[in-house]
């Protein structure tokens, strides 16, 4: 969440460039309003924001038991500021102007100790998904992925053997409600089953006819 349009385009690319998939608003009502119904790794909120300023909407969302982690970003260097954030539940803070990297790297740091003992390595027969450093792995062999064709694998390997709709689908990689003239998930999808190979009857991901698409069920070595 960032008010300023062009800080808020500096730092979605470089996130961007470092994997990461990346809503960004510019209200603190919309921030709240999507941390409150999307899944998110984690959160960055600008304390001054139009509308629900970042210390309210850290607030409200542990009232509401929301812990996802938090990372609070001002401009103001305050230290009753930063005491109130992390004694509101943030997991740590930046003071701007601050660089894309430190960021990722505090991004990464709040996302590992917030994992405990939720599950970091998605494993589905030779394919495995690492979330924390987005690696994509078949067997032995890295596989490039771009962010939205992590994402799509990623929800998917979540629940092998679910059938997710097209509309599902829409919802939690793109954010955004299905329109039902668009191919775009079959696009990223047959893009991902390139990229891992695998035939018709072997691809790691299925085709549920009239459906939509599901991470094949491998059962578990011993």
């Amino acid at each position: 969440m960032e008010d300023d349009k062009k800080l808020a385009g500096l730092v979605r690319k470089g996130l961007e460039a470092q994997g990461f998939t990346v809503d960004a608003c510019a209200h603190g009502d919309d921030a709240f309003a999507l941390a409150t119904t999307r899944p998110y790794d984690a959160l960055v909120l600008d304390i001054m924001v139009p509308g629900r300023d970042g210390l309210s909407i850290l607030r409200q969302l542990r009232e509401q038991r929301v812990t996802v982690p938090v990372v609070l970003v001002t401009a103001r260097s305050a230290l009753n500021e930063r005491v109130e954030g992390l004694n509101l539940g943030a997991d740590d803070y930046l003071v701007k102007p601050f660089y894309v990297d430190e960021l990722v790297a505090r991004l990464h740091a709040v996302v590992r100790r917030s994992a405990g003992n939720a599950p970091t390595l998605l494993r589905n027969g030779d394919v495995s998904v690492n979330l924390l450093t987005r690696e994509t792995r078949v067997g032995d062999t890295k596989v490039e992925l771009t962010s939205r064709e992590f994402a799509l694998l990623s929800h998917l390997l979540r629940s092998p053997g679910r059938t997710y709709s097209r509309a599902q689908l829409c919802e939690h990689v793109w954010n955004y409600h299905f329109d039902p003239g668009t191919n775009l998930v079959d696009v990223y999808v047959q893009r991902v089953r390139r990229k891992l190979g695998g035939d018709d009857t072997t691809s790691p991901i299925e085709t549920v006819r009239g459906v939509g698409y599901r991470a094949r069920a491998v059962p578990a070595q011993p």
